[in-house]
């Protein structure tokens, strides 16, 4: 399981104070691009192969301005073309559950402007975070 720690700014929340829905979009894309660095890929626009094809967020309890949360990303989902990630947000002090998200990620190549095959080394790679349900 790969592990992204954000602390939840000023900007980020509502008029009341919790954290605004679309932050937690925010904070599921940093997960994404910190997990896809762990496996090796750098953010270079040149050499990028991934396209987000659907995300989902379900708010299970109420962030607030301050609090530090811990995203925990793994994958539940490895496909010939496609692989599935899910996010566990829980707050860093007391390990309550705050969110959970998930996003499907398609290898693709931008050239062809085609989705791919996963490369064996990358399926492999993803395995060593597959958890299953």
């Amino acid at each position: 399981m790969h592990e992204t720690k954000v602390t939840v700014r000023f900007g980020e929340t509502d008029a009341l104070g919790h954290i605004n829905n679309t932050s937690y979009f925010i904070y599921l894309e940093e997960a994404r691009i910190r997990f896809i660095e762990q496996l090796g890929f750098k953010m270079n626009i040149e050499n990028w192969n991934f396209i987000l094809a659907s995300t989902k967020c379900d708010f299970i309890s109420q962030g607030y301005f301050g609090q530090e949360l811990t995203i925990k990303t793994y994958v539940s989902k490895i496909g010939t073309k496609s692989f599935q990630l899910e996010h566990d947000i829980v707050s860093t002090q007391t390990n309550e559950l705050v969110a959970k998200g998930n996003a499907i990620m398609v290898y693709f190549d931008f050239e062809t402007q085609k989705s791919e095959q996963i490369p064996e080394l990358l399926k492999e790679e993803l395995k060593d975070y597959l958890v299953l349900s």
